[in-house]
């Protein structure tokens, strides 16, 4: 079992009340973080911002070769840091593994990124101003906060931490409930690789507890929170900054609108839909396509599905059990809803306790719930039309807007779908996913407010700030 504590000014606070974090395979405890209250929260605030103005102050080179420090002992851990989320998460070893050398290159990628946001140099003379000259550069908007996900403890958090600091920010990092021991892990790092006190603080708690607690501090310039959509709206309620990007939830739909292909199809829609058991806010959670084309890929997915490992994240499984039991019996309620509303349960359907089966569903009326929740688990609804028109209908009315794909091997009807679909990014002959990390990622409606990526992140953690030189030309007369 493991036990860490919260990091506030580079000391480690075991708070006065401990939380548990459940291991999702055995149902019992993979340690504790700290439970902290208000004064901690407060604490924290308070070391963030005595911080800023001397980090923000430091070339940015220095602050480079700093936070350079602490990457590298991320990858040297790379190990731990995998044991670790696949105590809390459930995610397969090697999976894990992936997750830390994929957030390694992120952090290297924005390093060097940051170097190339030199400032704006602007005149007047367009406008017929001739007398200006002006200076638009970039600066830290100040004290952040960053509030990540479960599902991917170490890339969703530093995805946010990262930009922030090395563009003079400082932060108050707050991981979801599952995921904490990773998160205070990082903090853990951060003190040994010599990060100056106070630049990074991690605070843990239960989000019911502490969660407007810290997002309504009087200290609070910013926010990047990823989670659901409910905790997002109330955020935007609530929150002492307007300053904020959201990552919510997907629905993302995969249009397949052609027979050509579709064992490479088949292949895409499970591996995008079902890799982590589909817990992932890209994850493609319904397939749209024709009765003609269902007939021939419904089969194709089944064997695919039959063919998937369930088990343990030790043993590699591709199926892994979900975050919790309440999660599972939310899956299955969609499952439920939409066999009683009529659907065919082509595969799977069954579960013991939070390790379920990937599930197939055919014939997915779209009265069902299972149309348009976010399962957030292994289930892989078909929903049937023979008009293309309303296939694009169908994948436009979700309350959700993140990505979708599109398969077909007609690339003219391919983009003039991609152009209807209403997403932040629609993957044309390929599964939806976050990455490459610098990419543009966003979504619209439920999904989301703003935009991330590398470069985006680090344009949304900074404002302009502009000098401008007035004068008067001495020679003319």
């Amino acid at each position: 079992m493991y036990k860490f504590d919260a990091m506030i000014n580079n000391e480690f606070v075991s708070g006065a009340n401990r939380v548990e974090i459940l291991n999702p395979t055995t149902l019992e405890s993979a340690g504790s973080v700290a439970g902290l209250e208000e004064k901690d929260i407060d604490q924290a605030y308070q070391a963030a911002r005595k911080a800023q103005q001397p980090w923000a102050d430091l070339p940015l080179m220095k602050r480079i070769e700093v936070l350079k420090k602490w990457n590298a002992l991320i990858q040297e851990k790379r190990e731990e840091i995998a044991k670790i989320m696949v105590s809390e998460v459930a995610k397969g070893y090697k999976a894990s593994l992936s997750e830390v050398d994929r957030t390694v290159e992120y952090f290297d990628y924005t390093l060097e990124e940051a170097k190339r946001l030199e400032p704006s140099v602007f005149t007047g003379r367009g406008m017929g101003v001739n007398n200006k000259y002006a200076l638009y550069d970039r600066v830290p908007k100040g004290v952040g906060l960053a509030i990540s996900p479960f599902n991917y403890p170490l890339n969703l958090s530093m995805s946010k931490i990262a930009p922030d600091l090395v563009m003079g920010n400082t932060v108050v990092f707050k991981p979801a409930t599952a995921g904490s021991l990773t998160g205070s892990y990082l903090g853990k790092l951060a003190v040994e690789a010599g990060l100056p006190k106070g630049i990074f603080n991690v605070v843990t708690g239960r989000g019911s507890v502490i969660g407007d607690i810290i997002t309504q501090n009087q200290e609070l310039d910013f926010i990047s929170f990823t989670g659901s959509v409910k905790v997002g709206h109330h955020i935007l309620e609530i929150a002492k900054t307007k300053d904020v990007i959201l990552e919510l939830g997907g629905k993302d739909p995969a249009l397949v609108l052609d027979a050509n292909n579709l064992e490479f199809v088949a292949e895409e829609i499970i591996s995008g839909g079902l890799s982590y058991s589909g817990q992932r806010c890209t994850a493609i959670k319904r397939v749209l396509t024709t009765n003609a084309i269902a007939d021939q890929l419904v089969p194709l997915l089944k064997e695919k599905i039959s063919k998937l490992s369930v088990g343990k994240p030790e043993d590699d499984a591709f199926i892994t059990p979900v975050i919790d039991e309440k999660t599972a019996d939310y899956v299955q309620g969609l499952i439920d809803d939409a066999q009683s509303d009529g659907a065919t349960i082509v595969f799977g359907n069954s579960r013991e306790k939070n390790l379920m089966q990937p599930t197939l569903v055919d014939r997915v009326d779209v009265k069902s719930r299972l149309a348009w929740e976010e399962p957030f688990g292994p289930v892989l609804p078909v929903i049937r039309n023979d008009n293309v028109e309303e296939l694009i209908k169908l994948a436009n009315q979700s309350n959700f807007g993140l990505q979708a794909s599109v398969f077909t091997t007609d690339l003219d009807l391919a983009i003039s779908v991609a152009r209807k679909i209403e997403a932040g990014t629609i993957n044309i002959n390929g599964k939806s996913q976050r990455g490459p990390d610098s990419f543009p990622f966003l979504g619209i409606k439920d999904s989301g407010y703003g935009v991330q990526g590398i470069h985006e992140t680090l344009l949304s953690c900074t404002r302009y700030r502009g000098i401008v030189i007035n004068y008067k030309d001495p020679l003319k007369k």
